[in-house]
């Protein structure tokens, strides 16, 4: 990685177990993102890692892609182990997580604030000593009338997996060169 330039930490969170499911729209966009950039990877002890400097938009980043082997709710400390490697302030880290108060295909990034329900998020903040500054981005994976854990758990509809392997990788790039900017 090379010194100097934005180093960003994305996280995507899921459960490597059930892959394809809403509740792992997170791994399936670090898989996207990493298909993307040209990013291998590799097969770590806490879970898939892959690292690279790549231009987003015009700007160079030292990228930083992981997926945890441990379960969504439990993965804090897996993935606060990265961050520490890897990052040099709380806003470098890049969470992807599922959202059922978002509509299906849309992303909402924001800086800091609360886990809001999401237990992956608050596993995330206690390995991280409380710490919140970090950026989550909100992946909408919308709600029907079924209970949320039936909901989550369901297989992504073949849409929804071209969308976040296609166009929805474009809106999460189009967010991280903002981090990127914001970073550099």
């Amino acid at each position: 990685m090379t010194v100097g330039i934005p180093q960003i930490l994305v996280v995507g969170l899921g459960n490597l177990p059930f892959p394809l499911t809403r509740h792992s729209v997170g791994q399936l966009l670090v898989d996207s993102l990493a298909f993307r950039l040209g990013i291998s990877l590799s097969n770590q002890r806490g879970g898939y890692l892959g690292q690279k400097d790549v231009t987003i938009g015009d700007t160079l980043v030292s990228l930083t892609l992981f997926k945890s082997k441990s379960l969504m709710n439990i993965s804090g400390p897996s993935i606060a182990t990265i961050y520490r490697k890897t990052c040099s302030s709380p806003s470098s880290l890049v969470v992807l997580a599922d959202s059922l108060s978002h509509k299906i295909e849309t992303l909402s990034p924001r800086l800091g604030g609360s886990a809001q329900g999401h237990n992956g998020v608050k596993s995330i903040i206690s390995a991280l000593g409380g710490e919140m500054g970090f950026y989550r981005f909100r992946v909408g994976i919308g709600r029907d009338e079924t209970d949320a854990a039936t909901y989550v758990m369901r297989k992504l509809s073949s849409h929804e997996k071209r969308f976040w392997g296609e166009d929805g990788v474009d809106l999460v790039l189009n967010e991280l060169e903002k981090v990127a900017r914001k970073s550099g």
